[in-house]
């Protein structure tokens, strides 16, 4: 991701769902205005799911996935066929695609099915319609009065590819965006950012939620001091008046929590990330599975991303350990990054997640929701630490939301 970009994970996810040569990679390139995903007549050219990030108004920026074909066979084929339905996890839409020439069949009915399960926002594509009209004519009206909410296009020709990106933008319903916290900051209040910069850290830039959480105080007016927790005590001296919050890496909370007086609100990136995910209130009721904890109980800990582990990885190695220290038991601990997400939980004493900066709202709500299908409680790492050290209630009070 450029520093200019959208990140993935604030951009609306569509899908682009249907058989084998249905015409879905035609589509994309279509709507694209550019090959981006190759295209060909042998069935299953599409191995793996192919983003592309793009600008759809007036719904803004948008990641388009095109996914192998639903009825792909062999061993290599069923695991296809898994990677497009994970796909459905993070979709906020779904555009299903069926060959115009040969009518939908029983995959095409079953991944409908399953887009209304999942309520998700779904558009209907009849492709090949140039195709129709030359060999079948009378199959173009047949499909239209059984599909009457479908819509006809071509995608080698580019017919009525406008009005899908309208249709698309269509189905999706308004809804304002969630902020960490530029919607309880005033304008020409001032914020401290601690950013602690260790072997973890990326070199030359800042992690997705701190640039964020600067940009966020932009645009509320609001202005951002940024220091490493080292120079956080120079950083207060320095201020004529006290800041209106302190917001830290949840790693540091310990030295923090011990530097800001108790008069001067505090809390973490993480923390204000699962706020604006939507899951900060059952983060905070989960954390309290942690009293009941055992030796050998199963432990999940989970991360968004993928990134390098370090010796001293927060989510492989300090949780555990600061976990074993608090409770004095013996648990396992199992680790899952990415789309990596196991959808049976029911091994598991508890769930700690990482804030989900790399996910989406959807995604993080439906891994909520299949702990809570299992009752499995499930935390965050933020609310999770600061619990640990013992400064769970200050770390959310300056929270107006706890949704």
């Amino acid at each position: 991701m450029g520093l200019n970009s959208t990140p993935d994970a604030d951009r609306l996810h569509i899908g682009i769902f249907g058989r084998r040569n249905a015409g879905k990679s035609s589509l994309l390139n279509a709507i694209a205005g550019q090959p981006l995903s190759i295209v060909s007549e042998i069935r299953g050219t599409t191995t793996d799911p192919v983003k592309k990030a793009m600008e759809l108004l007036p719904l803004g920026p948008v990641v388009f996935i095109d996914t192998p074909g639903l009825d792909d066979a062999g061993m290599l084929g069923e695991q296809r066929v898994a990677s497009s339905r994970r796909v459905l996890n993070t979709a906020d839409a779904a555009v299903v695609v069926i060959d115009g020439l040969e009518g939908p069949n029983a995959e095409d009915m079953e991944i409908l099915a399953l887009c209304r399960k999942k309520e998700i926002p779904t558009v209907l594509v009849l492709n090949k319609l140039d195709e129709v009209r030359g060999q079948k004519p009378e199959q173009e009206a047949a499909l239209q009065q059984a599909y009457p909410d479908a819509l006809w296009v071509s995608a080698s020709n580019g017919d009525n590819i406008r009005a899908l990106k309208d249709k698309i933008a269509a189905c999706i319903p308004e809804e304002p965006p969630r902020r960490l916290l530029g919607d309880f900051v005033k304008p020409g209040e001032l914020v401290v950012l601690v950013v602690p910069i260790d072997s973890a850290a990326p070199k030359g830039r800042l992690i997705l939620p701190q640039q964020q959480t600067i940009r966020d105080l932009l645009d509320a007016g609001a202005m951002a001091a940024v220091c490493r927790e080292s120079e956080l005590q120079a950083t207060l001296d320095s201020l004529q008046k006290p800041p209106r919050l302190v917001v830290t890496d949840s790693q540091a909370f310990k030295e923090v929590a011990a530097t800001v007086p108790e008069s001067v609100p505090l809390t973490s990136f993480s923390i204000l990330m699962a706020r604006r995910k939507g899951v900060l209130r059952d983060a905070i009721t989960g954390v309290e599975a942690l009293e009941s904890l055992q030796d050998g109980d199963r432990v999940l800990i989970s991360e968004g991303c993928t990134h390098h582990r370090q010796c001293d990885d927060i989510g492989t190695v300090k949780l555990p350990r600061w976990i074993r220290e608090y409770t004095g038991v013996q648990p396992q601990f199992t680790f899952s990054s990415g789309v990596d997400f196991p959808e049976d939980l029911s091994p598991f004493h508890m769930v700690i997640h990482c804030g989900g900066c790399m996910l989406t709202e959807r995604e993080m709500r439906r891994r909520l929701r299949c702990a809570h299908r299992q009752g499995i409680p499930m935390t965050n790492y933020g609310i999770l630490i600061a619990y640990l050290r013992g400064i769970l209630k200050r770390s959310i009070a300056p929270l107006p939301s706890l949704s």
